[in-house]
């Protein structure tokens, strides 16, 4: 039985990100469906490797199953811990932010760069675009060399995305920029501002499509009971 609810899950165990999710997705309230966003206490501060991803799926999915109004679910963390297993858990949509921002960002540009924050997560998200077939799209992958924790100090971040954003368009050809993290909501009209090219803040993309299925959903639901 589905409730109403789309339910984003941060994996990890930082407030302070949930907190910039949660107004990230801000905007996508006006159209009518409720959105909680909620930490997972058992995550790491920040997911930097495919270790502490995989650590992370087992108390996500606990989390999930307990959101007894949950109309539909987003996994806030780039990369997608856990996509397929939440997936097979539940019948109700579940959208990774990953996959999202770049079906997104092929809808807006012909190659994608994406700014990540440690080189360590570069390796998982070149065998994401791998499976989802998209690496001939892919224009670069290149690491800010910040932690989770860091994107919040604008005095340590801001500079190095500009630059490293640019480095994509002007070396690697990319005509449409994913932010590679949970945490970087709030650059996101400056790097548009500093680059000229659309930006795509993967939350806001991985809610706006579960969102869209949500409301699919319930369209269907309706139909069939009038």
């Amino acid at each position: 039985m589905s409730g109403d609810t789309l339910i984003i899950i941060n994996p990890n165990s930082s407030e302070t990100v949930t907190a910039g999710i949660d107004r990230a997705v801000d905007p996508l309230r006006r159209f009518g469906v409720p959105i909680r966003c909620m930490t997972l206490a058992e995550g790491p501060p920040g997911i930097e490797s495919q270790k502490q991803a995989d650590l992370t799926i087992a108390p996500m999915l606990q989390l999930a199953a307990a959101q007894h109004d949950a109309a539909g679910y987003v996994i806030a963390c780039f990369g997608d811990p856990g996509l397929h297993a939440l997936r097979d858990q539940t019948a109700l949509p579940v959208v990774g932010i990953q996959e999202a921002a770049v079906m997104s960002a092929l809808t807006l540009g012909q190659r994608f760069g994406v700014i990540a924050i440690l080189p360590a997560s570069i390796p998982r998200h070149l065998r994401a675009f791998g499976a989802m077939g998209v690496l001939d799209r892919l224009a670069g992958d290149r690491a800010l060399g910040l932690g989770v924790a860091d994107l919040a100090d604008p005095d340590k971040s801001l500079a190095a995305m500009i630059a490293t954003a640019k480095h994509l368009r002007d070396a690697d050809g990319a005509d449409v920029l994913i932010m590679g993290c949970a945490g970087m909501a709030h650059y996101r009209a400056t790097l548009e501002t500093e680059t000229g090219l659309p930006v795509i803040e993967p939350c806001q993309a991985g809610a706006a499509l579960a969102l869209s299925h949500i409301a699919l959903n319930q369209s269907h639901k309706g139909a069939r009971h009038a």
